[in-house]
Formats: structure tokens, C-alpha cells, sequence
């Protein structure tokens, strides 16, 4: 009983600062009109040498090349980061770092998904932190000294990296996923382009734009909402309900995709000032343990955790609902948010996302409640707490 009036009050804390301190907002640039108009303005500033941070497979498949362009264009000088995986390790930042140390790198540039954006975050604390290693940066405010500057360019619409203050890394050594958070780790401006995102294979469009609806939902959700949030969660939440199916029937409708990195964007904003819930608690285990992609484990336990939330998420559920015009609105707000469910798994399975993980093994399920338990505890201002026969009965429901 204790631990969870702390874990209300130390909750209520971070509530209190979000509301008096003012959180970076990084400036828009969108279009490929955006992408060069920001190509000239770091010209402008003197920041001639960058890091493009990014990974293989987006320099293999071209997706980078509007943005070496648009650099050439405008005589920028860069060094290529490209070792960056899926799930970033600790190696890979400090491989980075080094890279930009050797060039004398001036600005650092993410062109990629979550995992890309986050390395990048780190590289540029490790280069302002040269005597504190990646695990000494983890949690709450232990870099608190400017980045160099950092720019943000989504080549997914999901994880809302291009306008929070978290990196999350993982450590491989010990099979674990932490959050570094910081309000220095905001970028500068993101560049949203949708034509980046044409070429995403439909899976990758599927689960990423789910990513970012989890993150609609949850800082919605969450005790911790403002009024800001929730109008950015609102406002994502119609974005990704109406344009997700499009994107992902037809990867090159432009606007469609427009529209679903404006979706993440904004639930990127509301959600590194609101934070997120057990869903990704969850999540972060299945990455570090399975290494499954962030965005499918979030898309699978979404609908499961909201269904355990029962009338704790009712009335804001139905709230949704009504923004995004899902239901009749002489349907209960019990009916409504039973819709909002139920929307969510169908959307799931129309676009091929299972309904289990055939990773999870029944023997790690005490090691994913106690950890996702851990990590909820203090940070995540959830609607109503799990005991671990609660958390345990959720994961019990991903073995396939």
C-alpha cells in the first residue's frame, strides 16, 4: 500500500513539472519543400559538418538519398553512421561517438525509425558526457548539458522519437532495456517527408503506426494527462484511426503517410510529457529478451492491457471514441470503448499482426512480470495498478 501512495505522490511530482517547466518543442519542417528550407537554415547557422546517423537497410534501399541531396545541395559535408540495429546497443553508440569524434562533427542527423533517432540521442550525450558511460545515463535528468545540435528525420511513422526526450537502449550483456531521459534530449526541428516513408513494407507501416497509436492511447489514458496532451493524443488518435488502413493498403498515397507522421509527432508529444503504461512496460521486456520489434509487441499487447484495464479506462476510452467519431453517439460509454477494443484488434488482424508472439516462452514469464512490474512502478502514471497475478494473467495470453 505504501509503495503505491509513493509511486501516486512521486507521480503527481513529475504531473507538477510538466506543467511548470516548459518542454523543448522542436520546429517542424514538412514536405520535401521542408527538407530543403531546413538544408539551408543549418547552412546558414555554420553547421557544414554533420553525423547522419541511420541503418544498412535504408542506405541499401535509397531512402536516404533525398536528404544527401538536399546536404549536396547545399555544400554540407557529412560522415555516414550506418551500423546502427534494430533494438540499439550500448556498441553501437560508442561506435557513433567515435565516428564523430574522428570527423569533427558538428550536428548530428537521425534518418530512421525509433532505433536510429535513439542512437543518435546518446551519441550526442556521450559527446557532451565523455566521462559518464550509456548505463550512467540511465533514468531521470543525468546528462543536463546541451547536445550538439540534433536533428530528427522519421523515415517511420510510430515511435514519436523526433520530438521526445528519451532514448531507449539495450544492453545485450545483461538482457536488459533502459530509458535514458532528459529534456536535452529533444531535437532540434524534424523533418517530416513523406515520401521517405513510401517505400516501408506493409508489416513495418502496420506495426509502427500502431507504435504510435499505443502512444495515443496510453498518455491519454494515464493519470498525468494535461490539456495539451490530450489534445495531441486526440488529434493523433483520429490521424492513425483514418489513415493508417490507407497507408498501409497503399504505401505510396503521400498523404496518407503525411498525415501518420503528423499522428506520431503528436503522440510523441504527448506521451514524453504524459508517459506511457503497462503496454510498454511489457513491450521493453519482450525487446530485450526476444529482441521483438518494439512496435509488433506493442500492437499485440495493446488491446489485451486495455481489456484488463476494464471501467478504470472507460469513460476516457469512450472519449476517443466520440473525437474520432467511432460509434453512434446514443451508444453507452461502455459500448464505446468496447468499440474502441474492438477496433483495435480488427485493425490488427486486417493488417496481418498475430494475435500472440511465438517467442514467449512460458519459463521467462516471471522474468517479464517482475521486470515489467519494476519498470511501471514509480515512472508510468497507470490508471490502475497490476499485482503480478494480474500482469502475469496479460503475458499469459501472448504464448502462442
Amino acid at each position: 500500500m505504501f509503495i503505491k501512495l509513493f509511486s501516486r505522490l512521486y507521480q503527481f511530482g513529475l504531473k507538477l513539472f510538466v506543467l511548470v517547466f516548459p518542454f523543448p518543442k522542436p520546429k517542424l519542417y514538412q514536405g520535401s519543400e521542408g527538407l530543403q528550407d531546413w538544408a539551408k537554415t543549418i547552412k546558414d547557422k555554420g553547421e557544414t559538418k554533420l553525423l547522419l546517423v541511420t541503418d544498412e537497410t535504408l542506405v541499401n534501399l535509397g531512402v536516404i538519398n533525398p536528404v544527401i541531396a538536399a546536404l549536396e545541395n547545399e555544400q554540407i559535408s557529412y560522415s555516414l553512421f550506418s551500423q546502427v540495429q534494430p533494438n540499439p546497443t550500448i556498441a553501437n553508440v560508442e561506435h557513433g561517438l567515435q565516428q564523430y569524434l574522428d570527423n569533427q562533427c558538428q550536428a548530428i542527423v537521425a534518418i530512421g525509425g525509433g532505433s536510429v533517432m535513439d542512437c543518435a540521442k546518446l551519441i550526442g550525450a556521450r559527446a557532451v558526457k565523455p566521462k559518464k558511460s550509456v548505463k550512467q545515463l540511465k533514468g531521470l535528468f543525468k546528462i543536463l548539458k546541451k547536445l550538439p545540435p540534433f536533428y530528427a528525420i522519421p523515415t517511420t511513422a510510430g515511435t514519436g522519437s523526433e520530438t521526445t526526450i528519451v532514448a531507449v537502449i539495450s544492453d545485450p550483456e545483461v538482457q536488459q532495456k533502459y530509458a535514458v531521459t532528459d529534456l536535452v534530449l529533444a531535437p532540434k526541428a524534424a523533418i517530416l517527408v513523406p515520401e521517405l516513408t513510401t517505400g516501408l513494407p506493409g508489416h513495418i507501416t502496420a506495426t509502427t503506426g500502431m507504435d504510435a497509436l499505443t502512444h495515443a492511447i496510453e498518455s491519454y489514458i494515464g493519470n498525468n494527462a494535461t490539456p495539451f496532451t490530450k489534445k495531441r493524443s486526440l488529434v493523433a488518435c483520429k490521424l492513425i484511426f483514418v489513415n493508417l488502413p490507407k497507408a498501409y493498403a497503399n504505401g505510396s498515397d503521400t498523404q496518407a503517410r503525411l498525415a501518420m507522421l503528423q499522428g506520431s509527432f503528436y503522440a510523441g508529444e504527448a506521451f514524453t510529457r504524459a508517459s506511457v503504461g503497462y503496454v510498454h512496460a511489457i513491450a521493453h521486456q519482450l525487446g530485450a529478451i526476444y529482441n521483438t520489434p518494439h512496435g509488433l509487441a506493442n500492437s499485440v499487447i495493446l488491446p489485451k492491457v486495455l481489456r484488463w484495464y476494464g471501467k478504470s479506462v472507460v469513460r476516457k476510452l469512450a472519449e476517443i471514441s466520440d473525437h474520432c467519431a467511432l460509434a453512434s453517439p446514443s451508444k453507452t460509454a461502455t459500448e464505446k470503448a468496447q468499440g474502441v477494443i474492438e477496433l483495435i484488434e480488427s485493425m490488427n488482424q486486417e493488417m496481418a499482426i498475430p494475435n500472440q508472439l511465438s517467442e514467449v516462452q512460458n519459463q521467462d514469464i516471471d522474468q517479464i512480470v517482475d521486470a515489467a512490474l519494476k519498470e511501471a512502478q514509480l515512472d508510468y502514471p497507470v490508471p490502475k495498478f497490476m499485482e503480478k497475478a494480474d500482469c502475469r494473467g496479460v503475458v499469459e495470453k501472448l504464448v502462442a
